[in-house]
């Protein structure tokens, strides 16, 4: 699959949409990928003097900051997240492959969720995703990684 953007939909007749990839596991084990929306957007302002925009509040949790560089051919072989997380592409390109086949590419500002830890081994070893840098740059990224049982298991739509 090819690197498809960031994805905001704005089309001035309602409030914006932003798109991203749910890295997530069936009730088999099998992990997936599926371009999720999350919308909940309301105009409002900062405070202040501020002029009102588009502010969405996507959950209130505990939660760790982690930043990710690595080097160009670096390869994740076959893995879950660590732990839930929001993944931001700060800089270079990567693959996410999933079991089911699935390869996104990610540039610079795109996101994905990665919630694969409930993933069991198939067959051929395989379990959770690979990843990796594309192209000849470093990779830089940043996680909000998720405290908390009740964000393990999240299927496509649960940010909706």
């Amino acid at each position: 699959m090819n690197p498809i953007g960031n994805k905001i939909s704005l089309d001035g007749a309602g409030p914006p949409q932003l798109s991203y990839w749910h890295v997530w596991a069936d009730d088999k084990g099998v992990t997936h990928q599926t371009r999720s929306v999350f919308s909940g957007f309301k105009e409002q302002s900062v405070g202040g003097r501020a002029a009102p925009e588009w502010i969405a509040t996507l959950l209130r949790a505990k939660a760790n900051i982690v930043f990710f560089v690595q080097p160009v051919g670096w390869i994740g072989d076959w893995h879950p997240n660590p732990k839930p997380q929001w993944i931001v592409t700060l800089s270079g390109q990567w693959f996410v492959e999933t079991m089911d086949g699935t390869r996104v590419v990610m540039g610079p500002g795109e996101v994905s969720f990665g919630g694969d830890q409930t993933t069991k081994p198939d067959a051929q070893g395989r379990f959770g995703h690979r990843s990796g840098t594309v192209g000849d740059e470093l990779l830089s990224l940043m996680a909000f990684q998720l405290e908390g049982d009740e964000w393990l298991g999240l299927k496509p739509g649960a940010f909706e």
